[in-house]
């Protein structure tokens, strides 16, 4: 063994002497040295492809053997034991595990527990139950009802996506258009637990619900504790999500929203994406974050027709952190590979949803792919490199949009054509007398947040805190741009002392994910329920990060006090502060809405179902303001003319078609629209014929008015001008022409019902 490794050492010695001095590598040597300098090159590249294939393998063992010894070190110096820092570890992973789930239980439990204070539910019968389910709401639970009915699960899943009994005229794939594989999923929990003698199918369906709420603020818990290093930021996290509930969640308003199904599961992405992204991460840990990130990216796009775009704001950031050298670009580059791979299973399995094909997440990660392909030859160090990198970004954008421009070229889609409209709306970079397109920009989620939104986080201290955070995150993710533009490399392990919070990567990712999140929240209020949880987890991470406090005081050169020391004290002093200042403002109020018993009760909306359920013939078809025809559906199982959904232009038109009972037409034209669609029935409802907004100009009937040029428009003053008053109003005199067309057969103090005549008397 000695006369072998004598050599060895001799060989490997003078191979580093020949390195150092610039001449041919070891396995160059070894190969012999090629003649000409294109085989040096081609060498060069083989060299560098090879390492490229065991960069990975060796960033495992490396991390795997390293970081046991470091941690040694640290208790030698420090005279601990590793078995007593084996145990001290697991007792922290384990009381923080507890907490984490304790947290999502108790979130669950409070929310059931309001949810049958606010409405009575145990108390209610099914119809009264049932009508708490408002617009597609209602929608979404009775196509989970009906899945229920079928004699096979086979069965109901034909009947849905070949569904010709939910709107009239028309045949639709209710499971690709409506994203019901969350109902799906509960029926088939439902029907294979046995649940049915034990539990309603109302209560297992809000009670999956509730649970995934449960699982959203653990999967928040965890990764404030990941960033941070301690589980008192996640309870912080927890703290502040629940006191601004109202800005962090919809869970009040509309329990089967499908943001409600899938935000769960993008907040565990994010978890595990947080831990992915983090340096010296050993394999094992790597590779269960990487399946993690898997699993729960492909099932937040299949929860949610809109997933994508969000994951598109996600792929930004991811972007940004790579091409300022923030972060492993293997790792990022492997989060690029997950997106393909959702994206096309996801295209096959929503029946070849031509959406994913034109989102721009396929677009751009193609052309980073792409890019990166036009990158491997560059050569790294020289001042071209760092020109490039800055032109990297612009060459990205204009592949991008390239590509998607091309995808929509020549795959064919309707894939929310409305959204590109209403943007341009929206920007000021067109104008529109549109009905649905003002419509749209009246809905308070589609305006730019209030005051009292500000307000309310500032009042709970979040606001504040997350700016606070978020500046020092800027100023140091800032200094490490300006530090790799100058080339200095980045530390493989960031030490307390070291002050640079800016140089992990998970850090950075978050920074510029809240920012892109908060931009888009500027934008339009409803984008507040994906912006505000995660300003809770960063703001909440920040003031329990002794390295966030140790990079301010960095800065501050403070000497009167060790700065490590005081770090660390304010990394616990100042969440126990907050958390003592949150608990006795906040907990009596949430105590009190606990206790408190809200009645909701729509008798005339009861009376109307049971009139329906009761008289209306099995094959009649409705027709009435889309969110009032989903209630009909879910309580009656009728047919009706519309649905409350804004992601089908036929769907929207016919929307915007029978809206039209409440504006100013002749008795003739509503007859006309509403026989096109073969309704039997109409129904008008009081609160829209007498609406009385709080801004003039998007009530129902104004909105009318303006599409239908009924307005006239002279020296800054509006004048509405029609030949025929409005329908809703003529229709309840019962005189000609509109008792010929129309015959009165059931009211109440909020709902008018009139059958469509199939023959028309034209007496006086």
């Amino acid at each position: 063994m000695r006369e072998r490794s004598r050599p060895r050492g001799r060989r490997e010695a003078g191979d580093g002497g020949r390195s150092a001095g610039g001449a041919a590598s070891p396995r160059r040597e070894r190969r012999g040295a090629p003649a000409g300098g294109g085989g040096g090159r081609r060498l060069a590249m083989e060299e560098g492809a090879a390492d490229l294939r065991q960069r990975k393998k060796q960033n495992c063992t490396e991390s795997d053997k390293m970081a046991p010894e470091e941690r040694n070190k640290e208790n030698s110096k420090l005279g601990r034991s590793p078995k007593y820092m084996l145990i001290q570890r697991f007792a922290k992973l384990f009381f923080g595990c507890l907490a984490a789930v304790t947290s999502g239980m108790m979130y669950a439990v409070y929310l059931s527990t309001y949810h049958e204070r606010k409405f009575w539910f145990s108390s209610r019968q099914e119809l009264e139950r049932e009508i708490t389910f408002q617009g597609d709401s209602a929608i979404y639970y009775s196509f989970y009802k009906e899945l229920l009915k079928a004699p096979s699960f086979e069965r109901g899943v034909y009947e849905l996506t070949h569904n010709n009994k939910t709107v009239s005229l028309k045949t639709i794939n209710a499971v690709q258009q409506m994203t019901l594989y969350p109902e799906l999923i509960a029926s088939v929990l439902y029907q294979a637990s046995g649940s049915e003698e034990v539990i309603e199918p109302v209560y297992f369906y809000i009670g999956i619900v509730f649970g995934l709420q449960g699982i959203y603020v653990t999967a928040l818990f965890v990764t404030s504790w990941v960033m941070s290093g301690t589980w008192l930021a996640g309870m912080l996290t927890v703290a502040w999500f629940i006191i601004n509930r109202t800005d962090t969640t919809r869970i009040d308003y509309s329990i089967p929203s499908r943001e409600n199904w899938a935000l769960p599961y993008f907040a565990c992405q994010v978890a595990a994406l947080t831990g992915y992204l983090k340096k010296n991460l050993n394999c094992s840990a790597e590779k269960f974050c990487y399946l993690l990130v898997s699993a729960s990216t492909y099932t937040f796009m299949m929860m949610w027709e809109y997933s994508h775009y969000l994951l598109f704001v996600q792929a930004v950031s991811l972007f940004l952190l790579d091409s300022f050298a923030l972060a492993q670009t293997e790792k990022v580059h492997e989060v690029y590979k997950i997106y393909l791979f959702s994206l096309f299973l996801g295209y096959l399995l929503q029946f070849e949803n031509s959406a994913l094909l034109v989102s721009p997440l396929l677009s751009l990660v193609a052309a980073l792919m792409l890019s990166k392909c036009l990158q491997m030859n560059m050569k790294k160090g020289t001042f071209m490199s760092r020109l490039l990198k800055i032109m990297y970004i612009y060459l990205v954008f204009t592949i991008t949009v390239t590509i998607n421009f091309l995808l929509k070229v020549f795959v064919p889609h309707k894939e929310n054509e409305h959204l590109l409209k209403f943007i341009e709306v929206k920007l000021g970079l067109n104008t529109t007398k549109n009905f649905t397109m003002n419509w749209l920009l009246c809905q308070e989620s589609l305006q730019a947040p209030s005051q009292d939104f500000f307000l309310r986080l500032t009042q709970s201290s979040l606001l504040p805190f997350y700016i606070l955070v978020l500046i020092i995150c800027l100023f140091s993710v800032t200094q490490v741009i300006f530090r790799r533009i100058c080339g200095e490399p980045l530390k493989e392990t960031v030490k307390l002392e070291d002050g640079r919070i800016g140089e992990r990567p998970e850090i950075v990712y978050h920074v510029i994910h809240t920012i892109l999140l908060g931009c888009l929240a500027m934008c339009l209020e409803g984008m507040k329920y994906l912006w505000t949880p995660y300003v809770c987890m960063l703001a909440a991470f920040g003031v329990c990060s002794p390295e966030l406090w140790m990079t301010l005081f960095k800065w501050l050169r403070l000497k009167a006090v060790h700065p490590i020391l005081l770090a660390l004290i304010l990394s616990m002093a100042v969440p126990t502060i907050i958390g003592f200042s949150l608990w006795k403002e906040f907990f009596p109020r949430i105590m009190t809405e606990l206790s408190e018993l809200q009645e909701f009760y729509d008798p005339d909306t009861v009376e109307l179902m049971t009139w329906i359920k009761r008289q209306a013939p099995v094959a009649a078809v409705f027709a009435g303001s889309p969110q009032l025809m989903g209630v009909i559906k879910l309580c009656t199982g009728w047919m009706v003319s519309s649905l409350p959904l804004y992601n089908d232009d036929d769907l929207l038109k016919r929307n915007e078609n029978i809206y039209q009972i409440y504006s100013k037409r002749s008795a003739e034209d509503i007859y006309k629209i509403l026989t096109s669609y073969k309704a039997n029935f109409l129904v008008i409802e009081d609160s829209i014929c007498n609406e009385v907004g709080p801004v003039r100009g998007c009530r129902v009937k104004d909105l009318l008015d303006i599409a239908n040029g009924h307005v006239v428009c002279e020296e800054g003053d509006s004048y509405a001008y029609s030949k025929y008053g409005r329908f809703c109003h003529e229709i309840k005199m019962n005189y000609s022409p509109y008792v010929n067309y129309f015959t009165r057969v059931y009211w109440n103090r909020s709902y008018f019902v009139y059958r469509i005549n199939t023959v028309i008397s034209f007496q006086s």
